[in-house]
């Protein structure tokens, strides 16, 4: 492989501008994602979260900007990437069970006309299994919870064996026993040097969670360590009045700045 590509930083975002029906929802949002990294996107309802995801994903159209991924565009970097999208966008009434789901992840290292063999069904057996799914893998996907559907999706994406993953909100409705396997997953690809961007919307569980934030509201307010831009002012720029019914949060984090000043 090229040094160049390979010294490339998994995401780089310049100057992407996203507008739909002529009004913008992003603009100018200039990222420059490193290397093992588990990032929260986090921002208030309608600030571009999801949309900026899809457009890195090439889900949506980009009115100006790009985006690179391991200094390629992502027609070549394609197999490097793994995607979860909001469980709520999916057509959860198909028919296809839990292994097929599973197995869809493998196809863009097969190629279209290539079917899954041995080695790609241990794949997908190895996967269901961290993720506590292996013995529903011929149920039905629409007879499963949505904590257990989440958790069938995190499955195709580590089939996937990806190098930058983009996630959805992958928190969203799940119970307790599900987060808490969700994260100890996320934290595992990190630790082995895979790239992570997560749509989050949780504020008290964003500052435990995730090593780096990105801080959205139509642009991007702040971006870095977790613990330089998850303060009281930067939240309260990103969420404006919005902030206030996060009280306990915004009290929390002024507790927490006043104590390590010096």
């Amino acid at each position: 492989m090229n040094s160049n590509l390979t010294a490339a930083p998994p995401l780089e975002i310049h100057d992407l501008t996203v507008a739909y029906h002529k009004k913008p929802v992003l603009w100018g949002v200039d990222v420059v994602v490193p290397r093992g990294q588990l990032v929260g996107i986090v921002g208030p309802n309608g600030a571009g979260k999801s949309t900026l995801i899809k457009a890195c994903m090439g889900l949506v159209p980009a009115s100006s900007g790009w985006v690179k991924m391991f200094g390629q565009p992502l027609a070549q970097a394609v197999r490097r990437i793994g995607y979860v999208p909001q469980r709520e966008s999916v057509d959860w009434d198909f028919p296809v069970n839990v292994m097929d789901v599973v197995l869809m992840g493998r196809y863009g290292r097969l190629g279209l006309l290539r079917r899954p063999g041995a080695v790609d069904r241990a794949v997908a057996r190895a996967c269901l299994d961290k993720v506590g799914m292996l013995p529903f893998a011929a149920r039905q996907i629409a007879n499963l919870s949505g904590g257990q559907q989440q958790r069938v999706f995190l499955a195709r994406a580590l089939a996937q064996e990806a190098e930058l993953y983009f996630m959805d909100e992958p928190f969203a409705g799940v119970d307790a026993a599900t987060e808490s396997a969700i994260i100890t997953v996320l934290r595992e690809l990190r630790d082995r040097g895979c790239t992570l961007l997560v749509v989050h919307h949780d504020l008290p569980t964003a500052r435990e969670y995730f090593d780096q934030l990105l801080l959205l509201n139509m642009n991007v307010v702040a971006f870095g360590a977790t613990k330089d831009v998850f303060t009281s002012d930067l939240l309260q720029r990103t969420y404006g009045g919005r902030l206030t019914i996060l009280s306990e949060v915004a009290h929390a984090v002024g507790a927490t700045e006043r104590a390590e000043a010096p």
